[in-house]
């Protein structure tokens, strides 16, 4: 059985959370510009070509988390610790 790397568990788990309409409004305008600082280059590399919207880029990275980089993952599981507390 293979286990399944913390980096994607932590990954899934940050994109679920900032998914529905109401995760989203949750973030502070500067937690939106970290993410997006950390993972539009992420995005860009990984999911050229895939339209926004109807969850077609958070498909995309979780389909591929051994290419998001590091500092992308560090974003996203920072946002998902805050949200958490």
């Amino acid at each position: 059985m293979n286990a399944v790397p913390v980096s994607r568990v932590l990954l899934v788990l940050a994109f679920a959370g900032l998914t529905s309409a109401a995760g989203a409004q949750n973030l502070s305008r500067s937690q939106m510009q970290a993410l997006r600082t950390a993972c539009e280059a992420d995005i860009r590399a990984v999911c050229p070509g895939v339209q926004p919207g109807g969850g077609r880029l958070l498909q995309c990275i979780q389909a591929n988390p051994e290419k998001v980089s590091q500092p992308c993952k560090e974003a996203l599981a920072s946002i998902q610790a805050a949200r958490a507390q």
